[in-house]
């Protein structure tokens, strides 16, 4: 188990099953699997009639988004982001890796139909970008680890909202209103877990948790936002030991099967000049955007609440953790799916866009990041504190 829980590894895996898809979507078999991903499993009683696809980017990712939202939580509580000061300087990168992205790519699709796909290049993926600091940044200040990570959970926030915004269409506010009394009721219960009872009370949780994801389902708002509510409201101390329990599972099976499916894509056999403004704006916007977005609003944040002396993370640390900010994957293939939902080519187009900008951020970030860390320890030979993975 412990080797899932790694960064390296989970990184390794969702990389893994990515490649894996698009090889066996242009293979003989492709097309077998395809149609298999779009086979309609249905629940009647529940009012459920999902694909295999939506089963596993509406149903399983919901797990990966609850210990999204309770890593956030903790942050927010008792981490990095649990002061203004604290918070300050992440955010103001975060909005700037979000905002630079998406103007480059409204500036990609002008005068197109496309504009509604602006947030796929917004997304940061905390796994694969942790998994490459972790592989290339031996030797690195633990601060480095730790901003990166307090902008990829703000980043996280920030596409939640996106999500739960710009992605849901006439929402039914009774469903609604029945989903936040079972998730208030979840967090209730999760109060109460000790002793004895321990165990049925988290079979009652497990009932409200799933009984909140079907009812923010049939709402309309797509139904990852049930996990990260329930993460929200969920008492720390069993959210962390839930966390604990699902990482395994959400690392070694959940995102690499959603990376597997979300990569089942035919490469389309169109010339270069023909592909859609999306898959150009998507591939220029992730690795560029997010590169001079992340800086900027890094360097500008640097300057706030800060008196005298030097910052916290220099420049140079700042493009590094820019450049990992480059590495869009899972969250951007949701966003990719969620756009572009009615036009099927776009979708498999900004698919293959969100691949290889991810993938040409993570070669860049990986040479950025070895070479600073041959840098540091060169200039602290003794280092303390540093990065370990």
């Amino acid at each position: 188990m412990s080797l899932i829980r790694s960064e390296r590894s989970s990184a390794a895996l969702l990389l893994g099953a990515a490649v894996l898809g698009l090889i066996l979507a242009n293979t003989a078999i492709g097309p077998g699997l395809m149609q298999l991903q779009g086979s309609h499993l249905a629940v009647q009683a529940l009012g459920l009639d999902l694909s295999v696809g939506h089963w596993i980017s509406d149903g399983l990712l919901a797990v990966f988004f609850f210990i999204v939202a309770v890593e956030l939580k903790h942050e927010l509580v008792a981490g990095e982001l649990s002061s203004v000061s604290k918070a300050l300087h992440p955010a103001i990168a975060a909005i700037g890796g979000v905002v630079v992205p998406a103007l480059i790519y409204l500036v990609c699709t002008t005068g197109g139909p496309y504009a509604q796909g602006w947030p796929v290049p917004t997304a940061t993926d905390i796994a694969f970008a942790l998994g490459v600091l972790a592989v290339f940044g031996k030797g690195l200040p633990n601060r480095l680890r730790v901003f990166l990570l307090a902008l990829a959970v703000l980043d996280d926030l920030i596409a939640i909202v996106i999500i739960a915004v710009f992605f849901t269409s006439d929402p039914d506010l009774g469903m609604l209103g029945l989903a936040a009394l079972t998730a208030a009721a979840f967090g209730l219960v999760s109060r109460m877990l000790r002793g004895r009872m321990r165990v049925p009370l988290a079979i009652v949780m497990v009932i409200l948790g799933v009984l909140t994801w079907v009812l923010v389902y049939n709402s309309g708002v797509h139904a990852t936002i049930a996990g990260v509510v329930l993460g929200l409201v969920m008492s720390r101390l069993p959210a962390r030991r839930a966390t604990h329990a699902l990482e395994p599972w959400s690392n070694g099976l959940i995102l690499p099967l959603f990376a597997f499916s979300a990569a089942l894509v035919a490469i389309p056999h169109v010339p270069v000049s023909k592909l859609a403004a999306p898959f150009w704006g998507i591939l220029i916007a992730l690795p560029v955007g997010k590169l001079i977005g992340i800086t900027l609003g890094g360097w500008l944040g640097s300057f706030i609440g800060r008196s005298g002396g030097k910052p916290k993370i220099p420049l140079r640390g700042l493009i590094v953790i820019a450049s990992l900010g480059g590495i869009g994957f899972t969250v951007s293939l949701l966003m990719n799916e969620l756009a572009f939902s009615r036009t099927r080519d776009v979708v498999d187009e900004g698919t293959l866009a969100v691949l290889l900008g991810s993938g040409l951020s993570m070669v860049v970030s990986g040479i950025l990041v070895s070479a600073l860390a041959r840098r540091y320890r060169r200039e602290h030979p003794h280092p303390v504190g540093g990065h370990r993975s």
